[in-house]
């Protein structure tokens, strides 16, 4: 067992049945041209994680961690995304209009992919998610109950949409999850901040928090003995 500083006290995990998820790290959001940009977001404030979670990303493959990316996005006919989320607002592109990186958040297209500074390596899976949570409508819980993990060390974006909604669906789930302060983002910096806090308020409702730095100088350096399936 590794126990690493946080809040609102230190996290206490298996690395044998831990997964760092890495969510939605795509072009669409984190790039000038994307879906993100063209709601009017300061796509800066996310690309501020790349570099932490790129660290963490080597420091969790050397210690063989189980590692889970996480792409937001619909099928090319749209049949998987509801109205709701389809017509909301007044943004100037919409989910399916064509965009510099092809249609935005749709399957295949170059812009609904990760970023290359983090790609996935092979052998990692790979989650395509229609929702903000990375549970829904997704074999994730699957995948996760299959190798044993109980302990998910949580990163991507946005803090107070897709992170949050995941890690809401996780602690419903049973699992404890430690958030990484500096590998999650929010276009807002209040968000940010207050979306950290409500993850770790009332002794932990739904995880912890913690810096990666902390995470990696407890994480071993080579790869740890993975639980028979």
């Amino acid at each position: 067992m590794l126990t690493v500083a946080a809040r609102p006290s230190p996290y206490t995990f298996d690395p044998a049945t831990t997964a760092l998820l890495v969510i939605d790290m795509q072009r669409d959001f984190l790039e000038p041209g994307g879906f993100g940009e063209s709601l009017g977001n300061d796509v800066s404030q996310l690309r501020r994680t790349i570099e932490p979670l790129a660290a963490l990303l080597a420091g969790a493959r050397a210690a063989g961690l189980t590692i889970v990316h996480t792409r937001e996005g619909h099928l090319p006919d749209l049949t998987d995304c509801p109205p709701a989320k389809l017509t909301r607002g007044q943004p100037s592109k919409r989910i399916g209009d064509p965009g510099p990186k092809g249609r935005i958040l749709i399957r295949g297209e170059y812009g609904h992919d990760i970023i290359d500074e983090l790609a996935p390596l092979a052998g990692e899976p790979v989650i395509d998610k229609p929702g903000k949570g990375a549970f829904y409508a997704t074999e994730l819980d699957t995948l996760l109950s299959e190798r044993e993990i109980r302990s998910l060390l949580v990163t991507g974006v946005t803090t107070e949409v897709c992170v949050h909604t995941t890690v809401r669906e996780a602690n419903d789930r049973g699992y404890e999850c430690l958030v990484l302060a500096d590998c999650v983002g929010s276009y807002f910096p209040e968000f940010q901040r207050v979306g950290l806090d409500m993850i770790a308020a009332q002794g932990g409702i739904f995880g912890w928090v913690a810096d990666s730095g902390d995470l990696l100088a407890v994480l071993p350096a080579t790869a740890v003995l993975q639980p028979s399936s």
